[in-house]
């Protein structure tokens, strides 16, 4: 068996944010992550100028191999129905285009965490002063024993089923697939992550360049066809966007958590094992969940280290600490901060405000029509009450949270 002082499950930016944290502080760390690095890793790989800026900060410059082509995004683009553009620059500039296959090791190479691929997190049995880690190494079982573990393995974790397994029957879950295509003509701007606030292609549908091809991703509701939703989308950028784009050369596909950050409703763990990065709700309002991943591992891991210096228990530390991103991450779907704040990293408001008062009123129509696609999920009470909440306090109830 072997012991350490903090096991992380889950090789992702999260993972390597939190152990940057605990190795800095001194503390033994291992990171547990099932396939073999480099990894490949689902993901648009847009960075929002946030989550640069930590990376920077705490890992230093990016590679050149960390980078997808184009290398930067300038910012974001949203489409209606009524065919009005809405195109945003993100606030201090272009952000990296991050190749999560080696952007994701890079971290983790940087954090000075000791790693363990090819090893699955199996289970686990938390023990008040310890906790007892169930993996298999290539095949082989392995048993770790920690005092504290954290859980950064995405959406479908692991870790939040072995310590809440009616967890995932509890919140709605989203298929979100995506195919590289081959460009014959594409005048959608290479330099910004376009997405549509249109009802009939999906809960969530996007395009971006991306290595000489196209992405056309679409997000549902899981259950629905996907072969039939991408094929609508793509018909629909031909007809409505004069993109023309040649067969997919492959796809890829995985199940979303997308939800808990717009009704507050947040897993965070249970006893001495942590839950960070997207596997605990957090994901901002463009898709982008690395941000949110790199910060939330960090708090998680600077909890660790408090919890021990000052004899407290680690949950305790980490719900006072993470409530920072929770503000920070809701108040993107405040309806109010969205108003009348700026609680993104591009201004919507400002966008918004350079067109006629008739294109506002198209716009805003169709974002309410969009909007009403998530009617079957009762969003929109729980989004307006904590809207009324906030105005009276400095952040959002913790009573939701797991």
């Amino acid at each position: 068996m072997r012991t350490v002082d903090t096991l992380i499950v889950g090789a992702s930016l999260a993972g390597a944010a939190a152990a940057k944290r605990n190795v800095d502080a001194g503390l033994e760390t291992v990171i547990l992550e099932r396939k073999e690095l480099p990894r490949h890793k689902i993901c648009s790989g847009i960075l929002s100028p946030r989550g640069h800026r930590f990376l920077i900060e705490n890992f230093g410059p990016l590679p050149r191999e960390a980078l997808h082509e184009p290398t930067s995004c300038r910012g974001v683009t949203f489409h209606f129905p009524c065919l009005i553009p809405l195109s945003m620059d993100f606030f201090g500039g272009p952000t990296p285009h991050l190749h999560r296959r080696y952007s994701d090791h890079w971290a983790i190479k940087r954090s000075g965490a000791e790693v363990h691929d090819r090893t699955s997190f199996v289970g686990l049995e938390d023990h008040g002063d310890h906790v007892i880690v169930h993996a298999r190494q290539s095949g082989n079982p392995v048993t770790y024993k920690a005092r504290q573990v954290i859980g950064a393995d995405g959406p479908s974790s692991l870790v939040i089923r072995s310590i809440y397994p009616d967890y995932p029957k509890q919140i709605p879950w989203f298929f979100v697939g995506q195919k590289f295509h081959d460009i014959v003509d594409c005048p959608l701007d290479p330099q910004y992550f376009h997405f549509w606030f249109h009802p009939q292609l999906g809960h969530y549908t996007w395009s971006h360049a991306r290595d000489g091809r196209q992405i056309v991703g679409v997000g549902f509701k899981r259950g629905d066809n996907f072969e039939a939703r991408h094929r609508q989308v793509k018909q629909y950028l031909e007809d409505k966007h004069q993109v023309r784009l040649a067969r997919h050369e492959d796809e890829e596909g995985c199940a979303e958590n997308f939800g808990p950050s717009l009704v507050n409703r947040y897993v965070f763990g249970k006893g001495n094992v942590l839950i960070t990065g997207q596997a605990t709700g957090f994901l901002n309002m463009i898709g982008e969940g690395m941000s949110c991943a790199l910060h939330s591992g960090a708090i998680a891991g600077e909890a660790v280290v408090e919890a021990r210096l000052r004899g407290r228990p680690v949950q305790e530390m980490y719900r006072r600490m993470i409530a920072s991103e929770v503000r920070r991450t809701t108040d993107q779907w405040n309806p109010l901060k969205i108003a009348f704040g700026k609680p993104h990293e591009a201004d919507f408001p400002q966008a918004l405000m350079k067109l006629s008062w008739r294109e506002r009123g198209l716009v805003l129509r169709d974002m309410w029509n969009f909007l009403l696609l998530y009617k079957e999920f009762k969003w929109g009470r729980q989004i307006a009450a904590l809207a009324g909440q906030r105005l009276f306090s400095a952040g959002y109830s913790a009573q939701r949270w797991l």
